[in-house]
């Protein structure tokens, strides 16, 4: 299974994908990264911080964005190089986190492309940041 390659691309070409946010996540995020902070997992202490119930992980809606650019645009055969993160409001269970890559610019002698990358529930953004991927060329 291929993507894109970096001929396909234009700047200003863009995508999106989402993901509801469930109980099941978070728990697994957890799990697989060990992070346990108990703002993401415990009612009880959640209910004590300003957000005043559990919270997902911020890097949860991050990996979100990493399955837009593996899946999506440029998709499969891409590979991360740098990702900026803007940790901008709370995401909770029972979101829908809408992610937006936008293709900014494209480097041919490199292989690379630099893409927006925003997080949104309902129409506000709760992540943002700059992505710069290495896309395969065509007979290479």
């Amino acid at each position: 299974m291929q993507g894109l390659f970096l001929e396909d691309l234009t700047v200003g070409q863009a995508a999106e994908f989402s993901r509801t946010v469930g109980e099941a996540d978070i728990q697994a995020f957890a799990d697989v990264t060990g992070d346990t902070n108990p703002v993401h997992l415990d009612a009880d202490y959640a209910a004590t911080t300003s957000f005043g119930e559990r919270i997902a992980h911020g890097m949860l809606s991050a990996g979100y964005i990493s399955a837009a650019l593996g899946t999506t645009l440029p998709g499969p055969g891409a590979v991360y190089l740098s990702q900026s993160l803007n940790f901008k409001r709370p995401v909770r269970i029972g979101d829908t986190v809408v992610v937006k890559v936008a293709v900014t610019a494209i480097d041919e002698a490199k292989g690379r492309v630099t893409l927006s990358t925003t997080c949104i529930v309902g129409r506000k953004a709760v992540v943002d940041g700059e992505a710069v991927v290495l896309v395969p060329k065509k007979g290479a």
